[in-house]
């Protein structure tokens, strides 16, 4: 195989700001990060989960899950359920974080949902994503975007709160990529057919799909 391993936490020997957050999450059990997702960050870049992933606490339940090839730049934050807030009474205060008797009547399980961020997604500078939503493949997330709703795939999303701005590719040619899912291919297969994948011509994908 060519290319970084998967499992680096460094991929680029001579730039340290970029890191495999998969490379970090051994112990975690509410996280999956696909192969060769990257964080690039100017300092501190393996602080991923104690500055990225926020609010994620293990007793909600709640988890991330990050496909393949996604790209997330500096500052990107990701809100999970544990910063959520009970809106439908009358107060707002989160009581059960103080436990005890406090904590009567909180049920865990009505904050536990997924964040999902499909393969081949990226996602621009200081943009926040609310809890639970979903981000299918190909999408694009404008910088200092607030995403609290889904992004369907190969669309882009912009603004606060974030809209769909356009799509990037026709129904057909999304549906196409879809079904074909590059990213889910052999490693190996991926490094030969690397101007199918970067063009644009969804007849070449096709001839290049193992």
């Amino acid at each position: 195989m060519t290319g970084p391993s998967p499992e680096a936490l460094h991929p680029l020997a001579d730039f340290p700001r970029v890191v495999f957050p998969r490379a970090l999450v051994a112990g975690r059990t509410n996280v999956h990060i696909g192969e060769f997702s990257y964080y690039d960050a100017p300092a501190e870049p393996e602080a991923f989960f104690e500055r990225n992933d926020l609010h994620h606490s293990d007793f909600l339940g709640d988890r991330l899950v990050i496909g393949r090839f996604v790209a997330i730049a500096s500052g990107v934050r990701i809100l999970m359920n544990g910063g959520t807030l009970a809106i439908a009474g009358f107060s707002t205060y989160p009581f059960n974080v103080f436990c005890g008797a406090w904590a009567q009547g909180f049920d865990p399980a009505s904050h536990k949902s997924e964040t999902v961020v499909g393969s081949d997604v990226w996602i621009g500078t200081d943009a926040v994503l609310m809890p639970g939503i979903t981000i299918d493949p190909g999408a694009l997330i404008a910088a200092r975007s607030a995403v609290i709703r889904n992004v369907p795939a190969y669309a882009l999303a912009a603004g606060n709160p974030a809209r769909i701005v356009r799509r990037r590719f026709n129904e057909a040619t999304v549906s196409h990529l879809l079904a074909l899912a590059w990213w889910d291919w052999p490693v190996d297969h991926i490094t030969a057919p690397f101007d199918a994948i970067r063009g644009a011509d969804i007849t070449a994908l096709k001839k290049a799909a193992p």
